[in-house]
């Protein structure tokens, strides 16, 4: 079936999916000072980068607008079904703003199918749950059975983090700079996860980065056990040898059935700071 796929500047798909879904992605915004960017439109990674060293500060993010979803909506073909996955509603105004867009379009042409799912992560918790999404659609599920199906993995998702650097925290006020001084003079590293409620939430403080990767790793035998049908999904944060080093003892610990591994796009990468990774799959 003919289904056009959604996601917006908080998810982060690997090129081999995005290449066979052709993903439709709303940006987010990125603010520095009185200039404004769209991620992955008019700021890619390596301009991101650039200006944080120019400028020695994060932006400010700002979700779409309902217009902009409306607007995106609109391009699709009306008989095209469209299923928009959106980054958690915890962290962000995006799901509120897309489901207003979507009522803004229906009142026009209520004809419309579209579909609007919380997915309650981010990053490569929404390139996973496209991967499914895939899936489904070479299944030739119809439309309203795909939902439900989709509904139902996202309260499957797993979705770990862990942060290399707290500077990121620091110099985007989330973490106190007294704070932040101490913890970085004791080498602490965080250990991260979207809560079931899509909330991004500290599990673990662990001193010394080969022991926070090494607890990073065992964690996911905490969640699932069967992986071998399973997927994994891994973004890295500027990070590529780090994060292929981590994949591959992952690898060792955890025979997935298949792996997907890509980078940050600018939002990600702006809280989490070099270094960060992040990896999705489904729990048992």
């Amino acid at each position: 079936m003919d289904i056009q796929l959604m996601t917006d500047g908080g998810a982060d798909i690997p090129d081999r999916l995005q290449d066979v879904l052709n993903i439709s992605v709303v940006p987010l915004y990125l603010h520095f000072d009185d200039e404004e960017f769209k991620t992955g439109e008019t700021m890619d990674l390596q301009s991101y980068y650039k200006k944080i060293k120019e400028t020695n500060q994060l932006p400010r993010s700002a979700a779409p607008s309902p217009h902009d979803f409306y607007n995106a909506y609109k391009q699709i073909d009306p008989r095209t079904p469209i299923l928009m996955l959106s980054i958690s509603k915890e962290i962000s105004s995006t799901y509120d703003n897309a489901s207003i867009g979507k009522n803004m379009l229906l009142e026009e042409e209520p004809n419309r199918r579209i579909e609007v799912i919380n997915t309650k992560t981010a990053s490569c918790g929404i390139g996973l749950l496209m991967h499914e999404v895939s899936k489904k659609i070479n299944e030739d599920h119809p439309f309203e059975e795909l939902v439900e199906h989709m509904q139902h993995r996202v309260e499957q998702t797993t979705t770990l983090f862990v942060l290399k650097t707290l500077e990121n925290l620091i110099l985007g006020g989330r973490l106190d700079k007294v704070k932040g001084t101490i913890a970085k003079t004791l080498n602490i590293k965080l250990l991260m996860r979207a809560s079931e409620e899509g909330m991004i939430e500290v599990t673990e403080k662990v001193r010394g980065d080969k022991k926070s990767i090494g607890r990073f790793v065992q964690q996911i035998g905490e969640y699932t056990k069967n992986v071998e049908d399973k997927v994994i999904t891994m973004t890295h944060c500027n990070a590529e040898d780090r994060a292929k080093s981590v994949l591959a003892d992952i690898s060792n610990n955890y025979p997935f059935k298949d792996k997907y591994l890509s980078e940050t796009g600018p939002l990600i990468s702006n809280y989490g700071g070099d270094g960060a990774l992040v990896i999705s799959f489904f729990k048992d």
